[in-house]
């Protein structure tokens, strides 16, 4: 028999129906629980959105070894712009243009780094930055516009694109064009920090922000770097914005907010990890006009800790005073002389300078001036200016400017023939004024003591500390010529010597080491290492097409040992060898860090201790050595004594005249350490263009007379003025 009903169609009404309820029920209860006001006369519930705010950290502050105070940092608001508000809203165009002028008004400079002139004729700007082109060209490939586009056809088609209505006159235009694509360029580039639109806002503005009710025109707090002096900007830094090539170090591997600020160079870049805090995090939630409804906190900022440098900078500002007005003297003179000859060169004016006070007993930089410098306070309203200077100031010469030695050399070579034994404290060498030993061999070859030019006679017979004392070229041109075999018993140098015409510059360069030229000071700032003149140099040189010949001669060795050829050394490193000497042989690692201090001061969380990098055993060597420096400060030949002769206080040093190929002008070299009989702090000082050593060492005086001033003298001039 035939059934009446299909059970799999019944099954499926069934379902159907059942379906229809639960729908049925679960809307019932929605509007009987939670949409009542559909009912009644009660306004809607306000539709909220919330948004996740990163709240930053109290950088920590940076003080002098005396516990004055050189940076901190201080409340203030940034101006964040969020793009997706923005395009929800049907007016952003007046809103990105209203809130542009009222920047104006109120003198505050907003972020716009379109490349186009902001003025009429419109054109790209002539000093495009390398992440300008960057970001344009990312530009062009998403839109696939012409590269080739003129400046005002851009301008018209982003004027397209913006929909920014043709009533809109031009300059109006180009400021809404600016900060759209500020916004628009995050999109497309993808590794850009979100756009601020203006940073360092003060509370008026942004109460002003608040009250027009800009949709998404977010004030976010935020910290000002202070800087309290105008001086040791190379040492202090500075913090900047994270650049592209730093993402993968800070954001990726570090999860920095990808807006941070860091420290770019000296302290602010070596002491990152301490300076900077932890950054907090807020809930901020919004109704759709834009009104804070609640804010939570989730996470609280945790404040960076407190840095104490090795630095003096009382002694710092003395230390640029004289080097500038030392600077400025020479310059004086030489445009005095110009005025008087005729045919004398224009480009005689100095180009920079350096100057590197440091304690021996410990390694602790006190001092470190750069010519030219600037301001740290006033860098990013300058920065432009400073990098296109052809002077350089943004460069820190201390540990990145590398110079010949000159005659500051010349210890390396007697220390190394005193220790090879081809010399002793009485040794003596006739100086007949031209060296001409491989003048037949060696592309006549024959190098002059500096006196031959003069008088036409040579310095006689000398020995090791009388050729320091008035700088002998042919004694340590003799010196380094003869060392050859360097005794196994106490090397401590990571070179080794290959035998030949090579084993005497190697022996050189091995001690050049020992006393801290050429290697790393250990400083915590970035630095470059210099150059050591050797004969593995010369020929990788040749391979990369800086030399043609890449055989070492003796000559290169007879040049190397008075202080000439391819060495290459900072000022830093300078100043680390003459400590070496000055305290018997012990050289100890750079440095500019005193102490860390908890963010409340409460606790001491790093105490910097002297850390020893190498010993020279040989200290009767090192005492010749320091025998011969006095005699340059006070000996009758002494090529500084018309300084430091009478001086009340025993200095020793050495005086250093470095030719550089391609100028008329020598560089002046100066090192020296004092009191000569119980050693405290080392000088060393480098000028472009200086002259010679002898012209420059009154900088070394003045620091000296600052240093060494009695205890209870009473300063008679204005905090920061140079003291004679």
């Amino acid at each position: 028999m035939q059934k009446m009903y299909n059970p799999i169609r019944v099954g499926l009404i069934f379902v159907i129906l059942a379906a229809m309820l639960s729908v049925f029920l679960f809307d019932l209860y929605r509007m009987q629980i939670y949409e009542t006001w559909l009912f009644d006369d009660a306004p809607p519930p306000l539709k909220v959105f919330s948004r996740s705010v990163t709240l930053p950290a109290a950088r920590g502050n940076i003080y002098d070894r005396n516990g004055v105070l050189l940076a901190s940092g201080r409340p203030s608001y940034n101006l964040r712009l969020d793009r997706s508000a923005l395009r929800a809203s049907p007016n952003i165009n007046e809103t990105i243009q209203e809130l542009v002028y009222a920047a104006m008004d109120a003198d505050i400079q907003y972020i716009d780094t379109l490349p186009i002139t902001r003025g009429a004729p419109f054109g790209y700007v002539s000093e495009m930055t390398r992440e300008q082109r960057r970001r344009l060209d990312a530009y062009f490939e998403y839109y696939n516009i012409d590269p080739d586009i003129s400046a005002s056809e851009l301008l018209a088609w982003l004027r397209r694109n913006y929909d920014i209505d043709f009533t809109v006159g031009i300059l109006d235009a180009r400021v809404i064009i600016g900060v759209r694509y500020e916004l628009e360029i995050r999109a497309i580039v993808g590794n850009i920090a979100p756009y601020i639109f203006a940073r360092e806002v003060g509370t008026d503005f942004v109460s002003l922000v608040e009250e027009r009710g800009f949709i998404g025109v977010y004030p976010e707090s935020s910290y000002i770097r202070e800087y309290h002096t105008s001086y040791a900007a190379h040492v202090l830094g500075y913090i900047a914005p994270i650049t592209p090539e730093m993402v993968e170090r800070y954001v990726e591997e570090l999860n920095y907010p990808r807006d941070a600020l860091v420290g770019r160079i000296g302290a602010e870049y070596a002491f990152e990890d301490r300076l900077r805090g932890k950054e907090g995090r807020q809930i901020i939630r919004t109704d759709a006009e834009g009104t804070v409804r609640d804010v939570m906190t989730v996470v609280e900022p945790e404040p960076g800790n407190h840095i104490y440098l090795a630095l003096d900078i009382d002694l710092q500002i003395v230390t640029e005073h004289a080097l500038q007005a030392q600077i400025d003297l020479i310059n004086l003179l030489r445009e005095e002389e110009a005025r008087d000859s005729v045919g004398l060169e224009d480009d005689v004016k100095i180009t920079g300078g350096a100057v590197v006070v440091t304690d021996v007993r410990t390694g602790e930089i006190l001092a470190a001036a750069s010519y030219p410098t600037f301001d740290p306070a006033n860098l990013s309203r300058e920065y432009a200016l400073l990098s296109a200077d052809p002077m350089n100031p943004l460069l820190n010469r201390t540990t990145h400017g590398r110079y010949i030695p000159g005659s500051t050399f010349k210890m390396i070579t007697a220390f190394a023939g005193l220790r090879h034994g081809v010399v002793n404290r009485y040794t003596e060498i006739d100086d007949v004024g031209r060296f001409t030993k491989y003048v037949a061999t060696q592309g006549a070859f024959a190098p002059s003591c500096w006196i031959y030019p003069l008088a036409g006679i040579g310095h006689g017979r000398v020995n090791v500390v009388q050729a320091l004392e008035c700088s002998c070229n042919y004694f340590f041109m003799s010196v380094a010529d003869w060392v050859r075999i360097r005794p196994t018993e106490g090397e401590q140098s990571s070179i080794e010597s290959t035998g030949g015409p090579d084993e005497a510059a190697m022996i050189l360069a091995g001690v050049a080491q020992e006393f801290g030229l050429g290697t790393s000071t250990g400083i915590e700032t970035p630095e470059n290492i210099g150059r050591l003149a050797t004969p593995e140099w010369k020929r990788e040189a040749e391979r990369q097409g800086l030399v043609n010949d890449g055989r070492w001669y003796s000559a290169d060795t007879v040049v190397t040992g008075f202080g000439q050829g391819d060495n290459r050394f900072t000022p830093l490193q300078l100043a680390n060898y003459t400590a070496t000497i000055a305290n018997g042989g012990t050289r100890h690692a750079l440095t500019i860090l005193r102490r860390v201090v908890s963010s409340d001061f409460s606790e001491t969380l790093h105490t910097h201790e002297p850390v020893v990098v190498n010993r020279v055993a040989e200290t009767e060597y090192i005492e010749i050595l320091k025998e011969g420096m006095e005699a340059v400060a006070r000996g009758s030949y002494g090529t500084a004594r018309s300084v430091f002769s009478n001086y009340p206080i025993r200095v020793a040093a050495k005086t250093g005249t470095a030719q550089v190929e391609g100028r008329d002008i020598n560089d002046g070299i100066f090192v020296c350490y004092a009191p000569a009989n119980n050693p405290e702090i080392a000088i060393s000082i480098v000028v472009e263009k200086g002259g010679s050593g002898s012209a420059v060492m009154d900088i070394a005086r003045m620091i000296f007379d600052y240093y060494f001033r009695p205890e209870n003298s009473v300063l008679t001039v204005p905090y920061g003025e140079l003291i004679l």
